[in-house]
């Protein structure tokens, strides 16, 4: 059965006027960067949410003149827009509604973000739970975009929230936020050393073999038809052609069996 809904939330010392402008005009500061974190990644250099209801939220492309539609992807329009207090959109790359509530606490505000899918709708890719700490960096006095570094690893597990949350515990891993504590598991658990990304995937099947996909090493190519020749060419078995989800890949194993994915890498990585 399809997820109805998934939500998180960050708590960041500002308060709710100051993040709300924040989270909107400056959320190409916030977003970070990286192959895995656009719908269309190798074309992607910024995103940017035009004010009011009506409003757009979309991904900026390098190529053409200001203001050309080709040059944008619209990801929502927006539907709620009370500065301070709520910022709530309707995707138009799957069937979901957001909402993020600003609310204020001592010390600051309770930035919360829930994503639902909508009535009679089947497709949805609940992605806020993984992104929202990423806010909680620019909030913080973050001054520019961060971006991934090119070589990252995907660990799958039964029960990824658990493993981030041990991972993190046990072996001092990095998180920019609090690792939610409920069975509905994120997109990705997001883990971190210095600009490095460990991703944790929920395993939702265990194929049989003497290597089962348990672990992959992530490496990010300029150019990624150019790389899957090169592979193909010289004796890689190819296990997942290059997809396009967000962001194009393939994978692949070496001569012992161990995995690779390739992605292509987005233009500021």
């Amino acid at each position: 059965m399809t997820k109805q809904s998934a939500s998180a939330s960050v708590e960041v010392a500002t308060d709710p006027a100051t993040a709300f402008r924040v989270f909107t005009a400056e959320i190409d500061l916030w977003w970070v960067r990286g192959p895995i974190n656009f719908f269309d990644a190798a074309r992607a250099i910024g995103m940017a949410i035009e004010p009011g209801v009506g409003g757009r939220i979309l991904e900026i492309y390098r190529h053409g003149g200001e203001g050309v539609d080709e040059d944008v992807l619209e990801l929502g329009r927006i539907t709620q827009w009370e500065p301070g207090a709520l910022l709530a959109y309707r995707s138009s790359v799957d069937d979901t509604a957001t909402e993020i509530r600003f609310e204020p606490f001592d010390g600051g505000t309770r930035v919360s973000v829930e994503q639902s899918l909508v009535p009679g709708g089947k497709n949805a890719f609940y992605f806020w739970e993984s992104v929202i700490p990423w806010f909680a960096d620019r909030a913080s006095g973050v001054q520019k975009p961060r971006e991934i570094d090119r070589l990252g690893i995907a660990l799958y597990y039964e029960d990824p929230t658990a493993a981030a949350t041990w991972l993190q515990t046990a072996f001092g891993l990095d998180s920019s936020s609090q690792i939610p504590a409920d069975t509905n598991h994120p997109a990705w658990n997001e883990l971190r050393v210095g600009t490095s990304m460990v991703l944790l995937f929920e395993q939702k099947e265990r194929p049989a073999g003497p290597r089962p996909i348990d672990h992959a090493v992530w490496v990010y190519v300029d150019d990624l038809d150019a790389h899957y020749t090169r592979s193909t060419t010289n004796g890689a078995t190819i296990t997942k052609e290059i997809t396009h989800h967000g962001y194009r890949s393939y994978t692949a194993t070496d001569p012992e069996g161990h995995h690779w994915t390739f992605l292509q890498s987005a233009p500021t990585n």
